[in-house]
């Protein structure tokens, strides 16, 4: 009798739970799951970590069948027998090419190939700018510094010592992908040996340690529009960190964040503050000096004004960063009770309490109506 052996099907994890996917799942979704795993474990993106290239060759021959719709029809009949070409069952035909399959993936996630060398677009920098609101609403100049990887001057970003070069891979001879056959399939993928770059570098720069890219602090000016707002982004294109061997470098976003003001609060175009008057201003009447953030301007108050009382200034507000009509100032008044009176003026407000009460509810008429609300109230309910 012959010795058992163990079927390599039987130790293959279930390709949909590889994906993290139910059995329902489209087409775009499946495409998107890889996508992710191949983001998250790509050999380029943790060099000689041996876990997260297993997950990533694990991820590529799932999505190689769930991603061909023949190929998947015959995993959900047959399990891994049905896709395994060393195997006797599943869908007949000849040997596909599966580069096609990977090639559009791969250039949505690394960016494009010239020729066997792979170029990677540099990462895209994010920088927090704090402004007073005073340069947002008007715009300024500022000058940043932002830490980042640019190209080392010494190998000129190829990552060889001064008077060397990079040589072609021997594995994949400057291809930078390498062919493996797996029963009917012949699959396509990256040259370990050169992480896909096609070349290899004898004699590194002694600058960059061969990386092609040194660290920097970056002086930057920029220009910030007039109207911009907590949340703003402005982007400075090619200021980001540059692309590993002579790619294109990626972008700087510069957030905008505004600090808070003493006076003034910002709601999309309008401006809110609150103005504190004294009683007998609300009372009688006045004039007083309002600010806005190009300077005063008068405020009339009008007689019996109330606490809460808004009143709008026209186009005092900020005009918006993309064009439109200027916001507006609002004035919330808030009626300011007296504080540490002296004995005669408390004398005074009693005897001028006594001659209100003796007017009765005319000169408090939303006391009246509030105490008159609250007595009924307690007439229904019977307390």
């Amino acid at each position: 009798m012959a010795p058992a052996t163990q079927d390599p099907n039987m130790a293959k994890r279930d390709y949909y739970e590889i994906l993290n996917l139910t059995h329902n799942a489209s087409e775009a979704e499946i495409k998107q799951a890889y996508r992710r795993l191949a983001m998250k474990y790509h050999p380029d993106r943790n060099p000689g970590d041996q876990v997260s290239e297993e997950h990533f060759k694990e991820a590529k021959e799932a999505y190689e069948v769930l991603g061909d719709p023949r190929k998947r029809a015959a995993y959900d009949q047959f399990g891994h027998a049905g896709v395994d070409g060393s195997a006797g069952g599943g869908f007949s035909g000849g040997p596909a090419d599966l580069g096609d399959i990977f090639g559009g993936v791969f250039r949505d996630i690394f960016g494009g190939m010239r020729g066997g060398n792979q170029t990677y677009r540099g990462a895209d920098l994010r920088y927090t700018l704090d402004l007073t609101l005073e340069e947002a609403v008007f715009g300024t100049t500022a000058k940043i510094r932002v830490p980042t990887l640019v190209t080392c001057v010494a190998c000129a970003g190829n990552g060889a010592k001064p008077g060397t070069k990079p040589t072609t891979c021997p594995t994949c001879r400057g291809v930078g992908q390498v062919r493996m056959q797996q029963g009917f399939f012949s699959i396509q993928q990256t040259c370990p040996r050169c992480q896909g770059r096609g070349t290899i570098i004898p004699e590194p720069c002694e600058t960059c340690r061969g990386s092609g890219r040194v660290e920097e602090q970056k002086t930057l000016s920029v220009k910030v529009p007039a109207g911009v707002d907590n949340g703003d982004r402005i982007r400075l294109a090619g200021e980001g960190e540059a692309g590993e061997h002579s790619g294109p470098p990626g972008d700087l976003y510069v957030q905008i964040r505004v600090k808070q003001h003493p006076i003034f609060t910002r709601e999309d175009n309008d401006l809110y503050c609150e103005v504190p008057i004294s009683f007998t201003t609300a009372a009688l009447g006045g004039e007083l000096e309002a600010p806005t953030l190009d300077g005063r301007i008068s405020l009339k108050i009008p007689a019996e004004t109330q606490t809460g009382k808004v009143f709008r200034l026209r186009n005092k507000g900020v005009r918006p960063v993309r064009g439109g009509a200027t916001g507006d100032l609002l004035c919330r008044v808030v009626v300011e009770t007296p504080v540490n009176l002296t004995k005669e003026q408390k004398e005074l407000l009693q005897q001028f309490a006594e001659t209100m009460q003796a007017g009765g509810k005319q000169h408090t008429p939303q006391e009246g109506s509030w105490l008159d609300g609250v007595k009924k109230f307690f007439e229904e309910m019977k307390f």
